[in-house]
């Protein structure tokens, strides 16, 4: 199949893989529910493929597209040119509690949408966490396994870092399944559309949220050790012990509540240490 998709020539260093598939397209659509006056930005929004239709429903949207091309086809797009405010720039530096405070709706939260290049998926919505305070939600195509470890919970294969911290910040709903077909160039692994709505109040409470993703990162960088062993360099086994913790389990069989136990008494530990 031809990589160049209405004059477009997918550009592999942005890993471009455009959506052509109506019926998916409606699917993610009616996921997102898109009405006017919310303050709706679609990063990577390529050929149009969800823009389009995303602007059928509403008077305005907000698109980050980083291919210079692509920014300028869409500022000249023949209907929906009006609509959009287009802004050429990376969403990995995009400062996304600005734009909030920028839109017309200055109160109102982001709606966040896309179709994500998967070879920056996962640090682009750990960029996006930073900013969830100014989320309403999000609705992203991934690759299916980066959408299975958001959604795993522990004792899971697919259960890790992302897990841990996708869920601290934000209730993971899987929403459809996408097969290859659906995309021009197909992609060589099957893809999901995932729905995240930041927590209004984190499901547990943490001292240090850099210790947090400091003992997650340890803890599964070495998942098949048991914990006495990947978090030794912070806590020994009779701390751990004392927290109600088996220090002979490994990371994976952790919830998240255990985590934020481990990562709090790794705080305490160190601010007595210095203090």
């Amino acid at each position: 199949m031809s990589k160049t998709h209405l004059g477009h020539t997918a550009r592999k260093r942005f890993g471009q893989n455009f959506l052509h598939d109506d019926y998916v397209i409606g699917k993610i659509v009616a996921a997102i529910g898109p009405k006017s006056g919310q303050n709706l930005v679609e990063i990577g929004p390529g050929l149009g493929a969800l823009t389009d239709p995303v602007c059928d429903e509403v008077d305005r949207l907000t698109v980050i597209e980083l291919d210079r091309d692509l920014a300028k086809r869409l500022r000249h797009h023949p209907f929906n040119g009006e609509k959009l405010n287009v802004i050429e720039q990376d969403a990995m530096t995009m400062d996304f509690t600005a734009l909030a405070k920028e839109m017309p709706d200055c109160d109102g939260k982001l709606r966040v949408f896309g179709n994500l290049p998967y070879n920056i998926s996962t640090p682009l919505m750990f960029h996006l966490f930073d900013h969830a305070s100014s989320i309403e939600d999000m609705h992203f195509m991934l690759q299916k396994e980066v959408v299975n470890r958001l959604a795993a919970g522990p004792g899971s294969k697919s259960y890790g870092r992302l897990s841990v911290m996708a869920q601290y910040y934000c209730h993971v709903i899987p929403v459809l399944n996408v097969p290859p077909g659906a995309f021009k160039p197909p992609p060589k692994v099957d893809s999901a559309v995932v729905k995240l709505v930041p927590h209004s109040v984190p499901p547990v409470q943490v001292e240090s949220l850099s210790t947090l993703e400091r003992v997650c990162a340890q803890a599964f960088n070495q998942r098949r050790k048991t914990i006495r062993n990947s978090l030794k360099d912070c806590l020994d086994e009779e701390e751990i012990s004392a927290l109600g913790l088996d220090p002979k389990c490994r990371a994976e069989t952790l919830s998240l509540t255990d985590f934020a136990t481990l990562a709090n008494a790794v705080s305490n530990k160190e601010y007595n240490q210095e203090s």
